[in-house]
């Protein structure tokens, strides 16, 4: 990671699959044990961390964000806001359990910015069932959706349940969410106009006699902003404005 910081990268991103389960097979290691190591032996001005599940989401992990080159930005897999579908899942947690994980972060951390994957019509799904999803969804205020409708994978044993959703049921929903998604979105960027985030810029182009520059914040909003400097791959502050058309315009200070 240090030969990568050294040859520009600005932030690195930790994936995986079931990566908070890292090291549950090997003695004395933990994603919390990984990330410590990470930040007291590198110096990659951004780490960010891609999904976790709510439970694994304990106070000596969260603790590390304190850190400011952890980015505030947690993306935590929801699939249904209803408890019964769940259990049919086999996920390892309940709708109450995942809203206190929220809690938990948005209580550490100012600005945080909490983004879920929700699933449309997995099968036995039922109306009211799938309208305990948009209230959990709405309570939670998120600050984006993933969405997904539903679809068969053989194998799987979801595949073979007989009470597979109708197709255009699943379109239905999956509109619902996406319209409820883009309503969160722009009121999570809405509410950040005026604030002061670090910017990492990716790429610029020449517009208007001035480049036309487009970053990432630390908590995961695409910015822009007009500037006469090169900015590529630098992290520097920006003071957010208007958020317009899936973009908030920025001026990088």
């Amino acid at each position: 990671m240090n030969r990568y910081s050294a040859l520009g990268f600005k932030e690195v991103v930790l994936t995986g699959t079931q990566l908070g389960s890292y090291g549950f097979d090997l003695p004395g290691l933990s994603l919390t044990r990984l990330l410590a190591q990470i930040l007291s032996e590198t110096d990659v001005p951004r780490l960010r961390v891609s999904s976790l599940q709510p439970q694994e989401l304990l106070d000596d992990l969260v603790g590390l964000w304190e850190d400011r080159r952890l980015c505030p930005h947690f993306h935590l897999p929801l699939q249904s806001g209803s408890d019964a579908v769940l259990e049919r899942m086999r996920r390892r947690y309940t709708s109450r359990q995942y809203a206190d994980a929220v809690d938990t972060v948005r209580r550490a951390l100012a600005d945080v910015s909490v983004t879920a994957d929700v699933v449309a019509g997995f099968p036995g799904e039922t109306d009211e069932e799938f309208e305990e999803t948009l209230s959990l969804c709405n309570e939670i205020g998120f600050a984006d959706i993933h969405v997904f409708p539903y679809s068969v994978r053989p194998g799987t044993s979801a595949a073979h349940y007989d009470a597979q959703v109708a197709s255009e049921t699943k379109v239905r929903r999956v509109h619902a969410l996406l319209e409820l998604a883009e309503l969160q979105t722009a009121r999570f960027r809405k509410r950040q106009a005026g604030k002061v985030r670090p910017v990492l810029w990716e790429q610029g182009r020449r517009s208007e006699g001035s480049s036309l520059w487009t970053g990432l914040t630390d908590n995961y909003i695409k910015v822009s902003c007009r500037s006469g400097l090169d900015l590529a791959n630098r992290i520097t502050p920006a003071r957010l404005g208007k958020y317009e058309e899936g973009l908030v315009y920025a001026e990088a200070l």
